[in-house]
């Protein structure tokens, strides 16, 4: 019981992050729309939450420039700190902590001491490049915090090599109505060249934000998106 209580409150606990994130991509304004409170009892699903999320945590700062509040972005460093892989960890735990420690190196601010003890984000994406396009789409989808305008990572440059199967993927993951799925791949979609013309993205993001946009998950990742694609863009 007590472990199903954990669970709940932890999966809230990341719902209202996203919302917030998300409310500070719409408005601009990322101090304002709240921030993280790290003392109490729940200190440690605070920080969980931050590690599911993870880059994304502080995405208003990396696209839009706005500071981050002093307790989001400590909570943020105690979540790099905490939750660092092990070794052997999957390749996504891997690559998502140091999507993680690659914001705070955009900021200016010092990995926390222990961060990087975990294994390095490896110099390569081979998996993804040896993947079908399934699950090509569902780890770029995991990793969506990894797609920024001018950060050339191997996940990235795997991410460029195949357009025409992320598209394939995005398309899937709307017809089995796997909004996550779909919203992240979408925003992936709009870093890549070489789109087919005829994938229609942008109705296609609109249909998923429709159907799937309730959820804060969804919609952080169809704001990246939009921003990303707006004609007055984001710098990349």
């Amino acid at each position: 019981m007590e472990q199903s209580s954990t669970s709940t409150l932890l999966q809230g606990t990341v719902l209202d992050l996203a919302s917030d994130v998300v409310s500070a991509l719409r408005s601009g304004d990322h101090v304002r729309a709240g921030d993280v409170v790290t003392a109490g009892p729940d200190e440690e699903v605070t920080r969980a939450a931050v590690r599911v999320l993870g880059a994304d945590t502080l995405l208003p700062t990396v696209l839009l420039g706005v500071p981050p509040g002093p307790e989001r972005l400590a909570v943020f460093r105690e979540a790099v700190t905490a939750h660092a892989p092990r070794p052997g960890a999957a390749p996504t735990v891997v690559w998502s902590h140091w999507a993680m420690t690659r914001v705070l190196e955009r900021l200016g601010e010092p990995v926390p001491p222990g961060a990087a003890d975990g294994p390095a984000a490896p110099a390569d994406a081979a998996w993804l490049d040896e993947a079908g396009w399934q699950q090509l789409t569902h780890q770029l989808a995991v990793l969506a915090p990894l797609a920024l305008p001018g950060e050339d990572s191997a996940v990235m440059r795997s991410a460029r090599r195949r357009p025409v199967d992320v598209a394939r993927g995005f398309v899937r993951a709307v017809r089995r109505r796997d909004w996550q799925q779909a919203a992240g791949a979408g925003r992936w979609l709009t870093l890549l060249d070489g789109v087919p013309d005829t994938l229609g993205l942008q109705p296609g993001l609109d249909f998923v934000r429709l159907m799937g946009g309730d959820d804060p998950r969804v919609a952080l990742q169809l704001e990246a998106a939009r921003l990303l694609s707006s004609p007055a863009g984001v710098p990349r």
